[in-house]
């Protein structure tokens, strides 16, 4: 039957490109969309071995997924640690993905990363490995202009960005009353922003800095 091949070559074209994604939910979304595809077109035609193993993937797939939109927004698997400007980490995680930074922030990639005039640096981590980074520099009169709010494309998909903004303490201790965003961020950035607490105005996004009691 044409349609059942159509359903087995699916599954495989899916998983196949499942397995070409760096984004990890990317690659769980789309691994198990061929999974359950596999498994129906192996059960139907009594491949019972790929049919069950398949099925045990999208089992497994499931798992990762609840686990992944659980975790998303934990503070016990997010870690945010505040550094130097020309700290190693940071410089490490900057030139590591410097192709990547250049193509989103292209205005921060033509600074000098590690210019001590950066007033607050933050790498956001979960486990041992980093995932991404914020810079935040002074614009004078309490003013900190965000330069640079990034994320590996590992977890592009998720916003760790978030756990640098939940503690305003960080940036009133900074001297900072207001942070703010310029440019028009893409309508994807700009629902995060919202998310963090930034507000759009006329002459971008900002966001009022709580004072530390």
């Amino acid at each position: 039957m044409v349609w059942l091949e159509i359903v087995g070559w699916v599954g495989s074209l899916l998983v196949i490109v499942s397995l070409t994604q760096a984004r990890v939910l990317r690659f769980r979304v789309l691994n198990l969309a061929g999974a359950v595809f596999a498994t129906a077109y192996n059960a139907i035609v009594g491949i019972w071995p790929f049919a069950v193993m398949n099925g045990v993937i999208a089992i497994i797939d499931v798992y990762w997924l609840f686990r992944l939109h659980r975790e998303r927004h934990d503070e016990q698997v997010y870690g945010v640690l505040e550094v130097r400007a020309d700290d190693a980490v940071l410089r490490h995680l900057l030139d590591a993905h410097a192709r990547d930074i250049a193509r989103f922030h292209p205005a921060f990639a033509a600074t000098d990363r590690t210019d001590p005039v950066a007033s607050a640096a933050f790498v956001v981590v979960r486990g041992d490995e980093l995932v991404g980074a914020v810079v935040v520099r002074s614009a004078g009169d309490g003013v900190g202009r965000v330069d640079l709010d990034y994320v590996t494309p590992r977890y592009r998909d998720f916003t760790p960005g978030e756990f640098v903004y939940r503690d305003s303490g960080v940036f009133a201790a900074h001297g900072f009353r207001r942070l703010v965003v310029g440019g028009s961020p893409a309508p994807e950035a700009r629902a995060y922003l919202e998310r963090v607490g930034f507000r759009s105005t006329a002459d971008g996004w900002e966001r009022e800095v709580a004072a530390v009691a």
